[in-house]
């Protein structure tokens, strides 16, 4: 018998391994593994609150809004425009990122900081000059600051919108000191340890950001131009306009970006939460069978 029913755990694995391998890439099943069952002390318990954020279907969502949200420090951009790859191996540009997420999240301590190490070894390479002639220096910790609460800003933003488990204040607070601790690792001075911090020294990055020639091309390529089969267009155009509402309004209108907060609470969000849910639903490890626990 081969009914609708029979067939969705089929569909449910397919779309699951479909997903991770776009997100995790080739070696992603050994690195699973090596991540979460090597034996030895971790970074974050169990309890921790980056556990239950970069866990969460959410993230792909925030993803997205991270890297629209970063590309408005012209310094910033500018290294990732001449050296990041993201035009011609976004998916290995994602693979890389999403590894060292998981490994610093998940991972055994001495993992935790051979990834640390090997993303300071790439910044001390990374430097040169914008357009505009102004040098940038990948390891410039009042650089990777940028990159770091721009990013915290919209992962926390995408799991309290998003995410199946919401956090309270203490764990929001959390999040963030959590992540302050890889912040530290990479070489951030003094990264801000709760909401409150995180919030002020976003505003402090403000007179120092604009949107450059590459900072809107590579957002026309993330939003419009995405290298994905037809069959996935779909599914990331509401990715893509989710990432986008979950933006300040103050980022979207140097990018081009509409603002259009009705359509967003009716429309928009309600996709978003559907989307999450399925990702969710995809990834899920399947249930024990029958008389197991």
């Amino acid at each position: 018998m081969n009914s609708p029913a029979h067939r969705i755990p089929s569909v449910r694995r397919q779309l699951g391994s479909s997903l991770f391998a776009r997100v995790a890439g080739p070696s992603g099943p050994e690195n699973r593994t090596r991540i979460h069952d090597t034996p030895g002390p971790r970074w974050f318990g169990p309890d921790r609150p980056i556990r239950t954020v970069h866990g969460d279907a959410s993230m792909f969502i925030g993803g997205l809004s991270a890297l629209l949200l970063q590309s408005l420090h012209p310094l910033a951009m500018a290294a990732v425009a001449a050296h990041s790859g993201y035009r011609g191996d976004p998916w290995g540009r994602l693979q890389r990122t999403s590894t060292f997420l998981a490994v610093t999240t998940y991972g055994t301590a001495d993992d935790a900081r051979d990834a640390v190490q090997s993303v300071r070894a790439v910044h001390a390479r990374v430097a040169g000059l914008t357009g505009s002639g102004e040098p940038y220096h990948a390891s410039d910790p009042h650089l990777l600051g940028w990159v770091h609460v721009a990013e915290v800003h919209t992962f926390l933003s995408a799991h309290q919108r998003y995410g199946k488990h919401p956090l309270d204040a203490a764990g929001c607070d959390g999040y963030v000191a959590d992540t302050a601790r890889v912040a530290e690792a990479l070489g951030v001075i003094d990264p801000p340890r709760d909401r409150a911090g995180l919030s002020e020294r976003l505003a402090a990055y403000r007179p120092e950001l604009r949107a450059t020639r590459e900072a809107r091309e590579a957002a026309r390529f993330m939003l419009l131009h995405p290298p994905l089969p037809w069959v996935a267009r779909a599914p990331y155009a509401v990715l893509a306009a989710n990432a986008v509402a979950l933006l300040p309004p103050w980022a979207r209108k140097p990018l081009g970006l509409p603002y259009a907060p009705a359509v967003e609470r009716r429309c928009v969000h309600p996709t978003g939460t559907v989307l999450t849910g399925t990702i969710r639903w995809a990834m899920a490890p399947p249930p024990p069978p029958s008389g197991q626990v």
